[in-house]
């Protein structure tokens, strides 16, 4: 395998090999703790302008598995791992990384100390970072001054389209803004019938359709980047209509509402979070990938009240809405991959729903 390098803004050089396309990447280095789940963290789009490093050291065990996928593309900039597995073994396999890599154009990096990287990024913070043939060839200058410019506008759905459920009985409009498959499977498996729409889509096109909720997806990059999205969910709670926000979802509602938004030093990006119920002083493990937070002291308490806080850093987790059937979770309750633990949270949205639809007729 050839050798290569990551080279960092602050100037630390890491060496080891390509695989998959050996070519010059540059990106916003991260962090994953999960140890299974890579085919969904390569197919999130919330990845998005991303070198993702995986802080498990052996990645690729169980090959590639189309049905797996959270899209239909990967969207991380580049991928960094201590090994990749050359001979996988699962019977729902086909393939190995380093080829599948080479099929869809993407970088690899491998053999170098992620622990170390890993380390250094939870110190320093989230940094800029090139994947580099040679060190000296790396633009210090593009590495940093690298930014994820609005990629919400890259991974969202072009057109509206439709999913039914087989015994379909509400109508869900789903806000695209990088939307994960298994979002859908967990709608469509309670029932609902969904119509997905851009993530410029506008209120009026939306309660066009008199849907019976309203879900807000998870999705890449600094959340006050989608100003018309912001103003089209401030004017969706006007309508009275059930809402739900998952992830990036969780903080344009807050934004919506006049709340704030800050990036984390190093963010949360793994199947192992922990978060406390305030309601109930249940603790859940929790899939995540993020690194923007909703400052809880921002929360006007005659809107709003934090329902979900992280156990590690205390950052707010999930807010609940007083001003209408509305709430939202920063971690995601659809786990791929991931725990299930917090799965209900779909069915408090499709009961919120049906309140509604009673309390209509």
């Amino acid at each position: 395998m050839k050798t290569a390098y990551l080279v960092l803004e602050n100037g630390a050089v890491f060496q080891g090999s390509y695989f998959g396309v050996a070519s010059d990447v540059i990106g916003e280095v991260v962090f994953a703790t999960g140890m299974t789940g890579y085919l969904e963290t390569l197919t999130d789009p919330s990845y998005t302008g991303q070198i993702v490093v995986q802080t498990f050291p052996l990645i690729g065990n169980y090959g590639i598995i189309p049905e797996d996928f959270e899209s239909a593309k990967i969207h991380v900039n580049a991928y960094i791992v201590k090994d990749w597995c050359q001979v996988p073994s699962n019977f729902r396999g086909k393939g190995n990384l380093d080829t599948f890599f080479k099929e869809k154009g993407v970088t690899g990096l491998c053999g170098i100390d992620t622990r170390a990287l890993t380390k250094m990024i939870r110190e320093c913070g989230t940094m800029n970072g090139m994947i580099v043939s040679d060190p000296a060839h790396a633009d210090g200058n593009a590495i940093k001054s690298y930014k994820i410019v609005k990629p919400v506008c890259r991974v969202s759905v072009e057109a509206p389209y439709e999913e039914a459920a087989d015994t379909g009985r509400l109508n869900v409009a789903v806000m695209d803004f990088g939307l994960k498959e298994n979002i859908k499977r967990e709608l469509i498996k309670r029932g609902c019938n969904l119509t997905v729409f851009p993530h410029d889509a506008d209120a009026q096109q939306i309660l066009s359709m008199h849907p019976d909720g309203v879900m807000l997806t998870n999705g890449p990059g600094d959340p006050e980047d989608n100003e018309e999205a912001i103003a089209t969910i401030r004017a969706l709670m006007k309508s009275g209509v059930p809402m739900f926000g998952i992830c990036l979802g969780h903080q344009l509602l807050a934004l919506a509402n006049g709340f704030h938004t800050r990036k984390m030093k190093y963010g949360h990006r793994g199947a192992n979070q922990a978060v406390k119920e305030l309601s109930t002083g249940r603790v859940y493990i929790t899939s995540q990938n993020h690194g923007y937070e909703v400052v809880s002291g921002s929360i006007d308490p005659n809107i709003a009240r934090m329902s979900f806080y992280n156990v590690n850093d205390r950052t707010c987790e999930g807010i609940e809405y007083l001003n209408g059937p509305v709430f939202s979770v920063q971690f995601h309750p659809e786990a791929c991959g991931g725990p299930k633990d917090s799965e209900f949270l779909f069915d408090r949205f499709v009961q919120k729903m049906e309140e509604m639809r009673y309390a209509a007729q």
